[in-house]
């Protein structure tokens, strides 16, 4: 049941008129003045309550004549009934079993590159410890384009696109074999071959 459907369910239920209108219905099928005799009301405003009722489908109305019969819909009133906590206690073990589902490397890895970078992609400074270092390396790696080959400068402007100690980072791709240089030229190395930061303890 759409949650819409569900909010204003609740909204026609909020009025001690209605609700009362409600608990006369389910003693059984009763017109429009006797539900307002009853409830001391006029008929217009039982007219006025009604309408906000059939919305929602909470009640039917059949004529007779000159006569509206009221009768309770009791199928929507048990589904409504049981949707808002069917909505309520399904989305949260849903959401419980994606985070637990989640592996605990994916959330470091997002944690780390959150804190190491800038909204604007910015390297703010190298990590001193070893498994952020090859996170932030691997980030950096992956935006490389696998198979080209790309010369020293590129390399640099590259890197200098996020941080400005682009020599350090060029020798730490390469030692932790992101990269592999011949004859000044670089390439990336095979996933399988980057230094797996998930190993670390």
């Amino acid at each position: 049941m759409q949650l819409d459907k569900i909010v204003h369910y609740h909204k026609a239920l909020a009025d001690p008129t209605r609700v009362r209108m409600l608990i006369l219905l389910a003693k059984g099928e009763l017109t429009g003045l006797e539900l307002a005799n009853r409830l001391c009301l006029s008929p217009a405003t039982i007219t006025h309550h009604a309408a906000k009722l059939r919305t929602v489908g909470l009640i039917n109305e059949r004529r007779d004549k000159n006569a509206i019969f009221f009768t309770l819909n009791r199928y929507f009133l048990t589904q409504y009934s049981r949707a808002l906590e069917t909505l309520i206690t399904q989305s949260a073990a849903s959401e419980g079993k994606e985070d637990a589902m989640e592996p605990l490397g994916a959330k470091l890895q997002q944690s780390v590159i959150r804190n190491f970078f800038t909204a604007e992609g910015r390297l703010k400074h190298i990590p001193v410890q070893l498994k952020k270092k090859l996170i932030v390396l691997e980030h950096l790696a992956g935006k490389l384009e696998p198979g080209k080959s790309y010369t020293e400068k590129e390399i640099n402007e590259f890197i200098l696109q996020f941080h400005p100690d682009f020599a350090t980072i060029r020798r730490e791709l390469i030692m932790h074999a992101f990269m592999y240089r011949e004859q000044d030229i670089y390439e990336l190395n095979p996933r399988e071959m980057w230094e797996d930061w998930e190993k670390l303890s």
